[in-house]
């Protein structure tokens, strides 16, 4: 498996600047997607010390540091890049990963893999419509997704319906393992409601 993160020249001098004065010795960096395939993925890099490891993680030796990345993390890393540019006054590492919020689904897709895929693709590009999204909350053991609605749909007076008839029928048609569809959003709070 190779490495899909490119980190530019300029971030691997910053990165060795951090490393050489950071207090623990053999101190890595540690690549990871966190909610990886679903709208609210947050790449993350931070730092590792010996032995904070995972035993299946990608890694990497460049010429003054250890990366290490979740082996999780790898498909929705594919054409990241760590960067750190100066603009003007200011300086930034910046971490760019397109794939990170798209769902990755093959063969051995996972059951949240294919739920988020749904979502994602088919889902909330109409309930974006009317501002709203979906997101996954987890599925039970018994194969019931749990969902929170946001934006527009938070509140809004046709949300039932939206899950039974819109939701729920779509992701029980495209996914038959699964037993029902179950939403836990606060819609008391009613100030972005789409009516």
């Amino acid at each position: 498996m190779t490495n899909p993160v490119t980190i530019t020249a300029e971030a691997q001098e910053f990165l060795t600047k951090i490393l050489t004065e950071h207090t623990i010795k053999d101190v890595a960096v540690r690549i990871f997607i966190e909610n990886a395939g679903q709208v609210r993925a947050e790449t993350c890099l931070a730092f590792s010390a010996p032995g904070e490891e995972l035993d299946d993680d990608l890694f990497e030796q460049y010429k003054t540091f250890k990366v290490y990345i979740d082996k999780k993390s790898v498909p929705y890393l594919e054409d990241a890049i760590v960067d750190y540019a100066t603009h003007n006054t200011n300086a930034q590492l910046t971490i760019k990963a397109p794939q990170a919020r798209t769902p990755q689904v093959g063969e051995d897709a996972t059951l949240v893999d294919r739920v988020n895929y749904i979502l994602y693709n088919d889902i909330n590009p109409g309930v974006a419509q009317h501002g709203g999204e979906c997101n996954l909350v987890e599925i039970t053991e018994d194969n019931i997704v749990v969902l929170s609605f946001g934006g527009g749909c938070q509140g809004c007076a046709g949300v039932d319906a939206t899950l039974k008839h819109g939701v729920e029928s779509q992701l029980m048609a495209a996914i038959p393992e699964l037993k029902g569809v179950r939403d836990v959003t606060d819609h008391s709070i009613k100030e972005n409601a789409y009516y």
